[in-house]
């Protein structure tokens, strides 16, 4: 009994170890933003194998020894299995735009070192993905010509406290940035564009991630936080 709960113990601590160090080290740029998440999700993995034995060993032989191992584990299930649930509930894609036929294009972003290599279209086979997972996505009209419109996206852009602007062009009325998530600090590439509508302007922006096949939906949403601000 002793050996099944301290190997129940031991586990928990292993998996709270990754699930806590994973993130700082990512966060602290001591290792790739994509390690310190794959850190985090074994810890998570790890958590729940951890509570699944605790509650084999409390079923039976009772609590000695067990609670300890019993809270780590229930607790870590429960963060892992709360964070994993956005991602369940869009589509494995990670390049959003509010244009799927005639995409913003990245012209900066391609000649950053993290993006060498890369190709930088976006993917004509998310199309009909985001359009399942995201139907409600869609550009943002302003009432104003499109020059005034680019000067407007401009100074929100640059309040977004999370984006670097590393690219702004007032005759194409274009714009590109690169924004870091807080916790693991990934970094997605983003570019936004001001098109005339009518009497009026139409923005459309494009936002990609570096890491992953998929995005949990952080791309769609940051679209949708800048629109909000914007409007």
């Amino acid at each position: 009994m002793g050996r099944a709960s301290g190997w129940a113990g031991r586990l928990a601590t292993l998996a709270l170890g990754l699930f806590v160090v994973g993130p700082l080290l990512a966060h602290l740029q001591i290792v790739p933003a994509l390690a310190g998440f794959a850190m985090f999700g074994l810890g998570g993995l790890l958590g729940l194998i951890a509570l699944v034995a605790s509650l084999v060993r409390l079923a039976r032989h009772g609590s000695g020894g067990t609670i300890a191992p019993l809270a780590i584990s229930a607790a870590l299930a429960l963060v892992f299995i709360m964070a994993a649930m956005p991602g369940g509930k869009v589509p494995r894609i990670n390049d959003i735009t509010t244009d799927t036929a005639n995409p913003p294009q990245f012209v900066h972003a391609g000649t950053l070192a993290a993006n060498r290599d890369r190709n930088m279209a976006h993917p004509p086979e998310f199309t009909e993905q985001q359009q399942a997972g995201y139907p409600n996505l869609q550009p943002l009209a302003l009432p104003v010509p499109p020059d005034d419109a680019f000067k407007r996206v401009e100074t929100v852009a640059r309040q977004m406290d999370t984006w670097e602007i590393s690219r702004v062009d007032p005759t194409a009325r274009a714009m590109e940035g690169v924004d870091t998530t807080a916790l693991f600090r990934f970094q997605d590439d983003f570019v936004i564009e001001v098109r005339p509508l009518g009497t009026g302007s139409i923005v459309q922006m494009r936002s990609k991630s570096r890491d992953g096949k998929g995005d949990a939906g952080a791309n769609a949403a940051r679209i949708e936080r800048f629109f909000a601000k914007l409007r």
